[in-house]
């Protein structure tokens, strides 16, 4: 071929010579058909025009542009020809650069997959941003495979990736990028013009599958689209189909299956030229595509020169919108060759390979359901058809034999080779309809056989007469929309239409039947050996368990600790991945952990396989499973909101799930520190009821507890003494973070006076608090009886006036309520919170105890859910348990009123009357100790 010439009046560099004489018919033509039918020709003209111009300079190239559509089973066809026919000696593939060690592994896994670069940590990107995944997915029918499959399995071929490197995608992304890209599986895909997309975690109506990829920006070459959706909803309407993918299987893919070298490489460039001259403009997207091209094309040139290849051995596979490109950089001799290629930034990426599926791709691309599937179908039977081997790695699965047959090679060689003025074969393409294949009817009624069977399976009411009317419709639907034979999307329509009726009797829709028999979503594995050293540790460790992990079902594991102790460190490694990854990948049927009790029986269903991607994203943080969980727990404590309760759940989980002394000791030191800078008293309950279990942990497995847990009981008192006041006139502060404060002063108490603390502090704080609500104000009586500050007497003086008090009897509840929650602070408060309930239900008229019943239900249920267990022991202490005695039953606070008055003690509660149901040798007993409260007391003050 002919070098470029010099650019022309539109910027462009058309090729010269023997290219544009060739395709100069073609150019008239389109320029009278366009003063013909516009009226305004010069727009319409330069377009099409244009675009004659963009196959023109893409194909006089001396580097043959080789251009493609993702996962395209016709470019897929053109590639093996192509490969088989030129045997390049190196090939330039539109992928980031980085991916390129990762190209190694595919022989190892069961396709599809997709290669991965992995940040968990962010530099010089928006923190906000992270962590940041970029994959690529690889399916079998995709020409880019065929081209690594060849290039791998080739001596002497070199394989070079040629596009920006998975950090440039972030570096050339706006700022509002999140503006744009969907999060948490909104809008379709998020696919762009460029060729990525993004995809949530939901899952789609394509099954699990759907969700392989997760949260990652996805690169993938040969993404042709319109532009704008006027275009597209025009050629939906005119092509009589529902979705772009039908459209592009029935006007591209089915006619350029059997096309020859030439006519595919002008149709898709032809077709790429389109699409990007009727698009809206988008000076950020415009400009990320040809920097893009840019690159690509500097790279190329870089690789030339360095390594002196002659570019008639060389192949450039690009994506036909990128083949179409109009940069001044394009080409071997471009008219302006300096690019500057930006450096990276210092974010540390990681690679790997994750699996992928069918519906995944779909659902990152927005491809239509069952579109990949059907091409991948589609793919299978023109092999069989045009009698190809296809290219593939070594060690996959299912890997055809290397050696060609007679009849492949034949077909092969008849392949005209490529000469230096290539005809125009666009002309004939364009003006002649393709010729249509034959009807197949066996492949139409062997679906219709197996869709009717499996409808039957699924509880449909299908029979003959179904599969007959499914036939019959598919070519009639095929007809009305100018086909000569019924598509899989015909079929699926007929099924739908004829099967489905009104209802869907079991968990599958006739639609997601027809996806499964015609393909069903195929999902990859990333075998054993290209697994990072975590994920290959963690099936190692957990072989002894006997079950097949790699498996996409779920797996019952038993592991009984008694019999079998060699199993521990395999229980111990299912705890910590049950922190690390999703809850629906392990999950325990029978055991717990927790501080204080493990069990011996454990019973675990284990989804592993289904969860590769995952496990092997962990891989990216580290080598065990112990220094990723570790490296979790100090992220989660020195977080920027974390809180003491967050450090104190890393203490406990690195107690119970890692022997990791130092570690602890610096968890807690760090929840220390949390708890002095801390403002609100917000995670007060969550704070004393975690640090109350490990102090007793700690209490029962050591002689003393450690440092750290000194130092929080003295921080937590004066800290929550100096908040104190605040918070109990802060209406925002709820009455639990109150009670919890008061229950962590009171509990902690004796060990905070030990390490030094003031016990005035306390008394301080009550007396400074001055209350707004009436559930703080109770809160705060009882914590005054505790102190010695008011006594029982008086406590319940003050309560008997809010039942004679008409005014502040509805805000009863709430009384109740503080009271309530008062009994982990003060617990010697649940005999008098059952009198002052009981003394209310006997005293109050019906007229005022109804309207405000409900009310003290739900403020109980809602307030104090924690107390009422206490409350009912209480009273079913107090109250008797049988018939005969509930006649004779007299409350102790109404026997201590009517009999004889008992002395008072120090905290101003009367000594105990004989108990109802007492026998009469206890009477004596118990009146003696009444008069002579001196022993009790002094035994209660030695018991504490």
């Amino acid at each position: 071929m002919t070098g470029t010439g010099a650019p022309d009046a539109a910027g462009e560099t058309p090729a010269a010579g023997p290219t544009r004489a060739a395709l100069g018919p073609l150019r008239a033509a389109l320029a009278r058909a366009a003063e013909e039918f516009a009226d305004g020709p010069d727009a319409l003209a330069g377009i099409l025009t244009g675009m004659v111009d963009d196959v023109d300079r893409a194909l006089g190239e001396p580097l043959e542009i080789f251009p493609v559509a993702h996962h395209s089973p016709a470019a897929a066809l053109a590639m093996v020809r192509r490969l088989r026919e030129k045997r390049p000696a190196v090939i330039y593939l539109e992928l980031c650069e980085d991916l390129a060690p990762l190209l190694a592994e595919l022989g190892n896994c069961r396709l599809p997959v997709a290669l991965q670069a992995f940040a968990s940590d962010t530099e010089d990107h928006p923190p906000e941003w992270a962590p940041l995944s970029v994959i690529a997915p690889i399916t079998e029918a995709s020409a880019e495979y065929q081209a690594i499959a060849y290039a791998r399995g080739t001596p002497g071929v070199d394989l070079v990736l040629v596009d920006r490197s998975a950090d440039h995608v972030f570096q050339w992304l706006p700022r509002d990028v999140f503006q744009w890209l969907p999060r948490d599986g909104e809008g379709e895909s998020g696919a762009e013009e460029d060729g990525t997309g993004h995809a949530g975690d939901s899952p789609s109506e394509n099954g699990d599958g759907a969700a392989l990829h997760g949260d990652a920006i996805g690169i993938e070459i040969g993404d042709l689209r319109p532009g704008f959706p006027e275009l597209e909803a025009y050629l939906l309407h005119h092509g009589k189909v529902r979705h772009w993918s039908e459209w592009w299987d029935q006007y591209v893919e089915q006619p350029l299956t059997g096309a020859d070298h030439l006519t595919y490489r002008q149709v898709m460039v032809l077709i790429g030229s389109l699409f990007r001259r009727l698009r809206p403009h988008d000076r950020d997207r415009l400009d990320r595509d040809e920097d893009r091209e840019r690159y690509m094309w500097t790279r190329i040139r870089e690789h030339l020169a360095t390594t002196g290849t002659d570019p008639d051995r060389a192949l450039f596979v690009c994506g036909a919108f990128h083949a179409a490109s109009r940069v001044d950089q394009f080409g071997l001799h471009p008219a302006d060759p300096t690019f500057e290629i930006t450096p990276r930034t210092a974010t540390r990426w990681r690679y790997g390979l994750i699996p992928s599926s069918h519906s995944a791709v779909e659902a990152q691309f927005g491809l239509a359901p069952g579109s990949v599937s059907i091409a991948a179908a589609t793919w299978k039977k023109a092999l069989t058809r045009h009698h190809l081997t296809p290219f593939a790695l070594d060690g996959q699965a299912g890997k055809p034999s290397r050696r060609r047959s007679a009849k492949a090679a034949a077909t092969a060689a008849a392949v005209p080779p490529a000469t230096d003025a290539p005809p125009d074969r666009l002309s004939a393409f364009l003006a002649e309809p393709p010729v249509p294949d034959a009807l197949d009817e066996t492949e139409l009624l062997g679906w219709c056989v197996d869709i009717v069977r499996l409808a039957r399976r699924h509880r449909y009411q299908a029979s003959t007469a179904d599969a007959i009317a499914v036939y019959e419709t598919s070519i009639l639907l095929a007809g009305m929309r100018g086909r000569a034979r019924p598509t899989p999307y015909d079929f699926a329509d007929a099924a739908v239409t004829c099967i489905e009726k009104d209802t869907v009797p079991g968990r599958r829709s006739v639609a997601q039947l027809c996806g499964t028999l015609l393909g069903g979503d195929r999902i990859g594995q990333v075998g054993y050996g290209s697994l990072p050293p975590l994920a290959r540790d963690v099936l190692d460790r957990l072989a002894v368990l006997g079950i097949n992990l790699q498996a996409r079902t779920i797996q019952r594991a038993l592991v009984d600790l008694t019999s079998s102790p060699e199993l521990e460190p395999a229980s111990d490694l299912l705890w910590q991945l049950r922190l690390l990854l999703p809850p629906e990948a392990i999950r325990p049927v029978m055991g717990e952990r927790r501080l204080g009790a493990r069990s011996t029986q454990e019973s675990w269903d284990l989804a592993i396989g289904r969860h590769q991607r995952q496990l092997i994203e962990l891989g990216y943080e580290g080598v065990t499973v112990e220094q990723v969980l570790e490296q979790r727990l100090r992220r989660r404590a020195w977080a920027d909101s974390a809180t003491p309760a967050d450090a104190l759940t890393a203490v406990e989980d690195a107690l119970l799930f890692l022997a990791n002394p130092r570690l602890v000791e610096e968890l807690g030191n760090r929840a220390v520190a949390l708890l002095a800078h801390e403002r609100t008293a917000d995670t007060a309950p969550e704070v004393l009821r975690r640090f109350r279990r490990l102090l007793a942990h700690y209490r029962v497995t050591q002689p003393q507890p450690p440092a750290w847990c000194d130092a929080f009981a003295a921080t937590g008192y004066a800290h929550y003494c100096t908040l104190l006041p605040a918070a109990f006139a802060d209406e925002e502060t709820g009455l639990g973070q109150v009670a919890a404060m008061l229950g962590f002063l009171s509990s902690m108490e004796n060990l905070a006076v030990a390490l030094g603390s003031d016990p005035t502090q306390l008394r301080l704080a009550v007396g400074q608090s001055h209350p707004r609500t009436p559930a703080k104000t109770a809160l705060l009586w009882a914590v005054q009886v505790r102190l010695d500050l008011l006594t029982t007497g008086e406590l319940r003086s003050r309560c008997a006036d809010l039942l004679t008090n008409p005014l502040v009897l509805p805000s009863f509840p709430e009384y109740v309520s503080g009271l309530a929650q008062a009994l982990d602070p003060v617990p010697s408060l649940a005999p008098f919170v059952v009198e002052l309930l009981s003394t209310a239900f006997a005293e109050l008229p019906d007229s005022t105890l109804l309207p405000w019943l409900p009310t003290l239900l739900t403020t109980l249920r809602a307030q104090a859910p924690e107390a009422m267990p206490a409350l009912v022991r209480e009273a079913a202490r107090i109250f008797p348990s049988s018939l005969p005695a509930l006649d004779a039953f007299v409350p102790p606070w109404v026997a201590e009123a009517t009999g004889p008055p008992a002395q008072e003690g120090r905290d101003g509660a009367r000594a105990p009357s004989a108990q109802p149901g007492a026998t009469d040798g206890a009477a004596p007993i118990a009146d003696l100790l009444a008069a002579h409260p001196d022993t009790c007391d002094a035994v209660g003050a030695l018991l504490g």
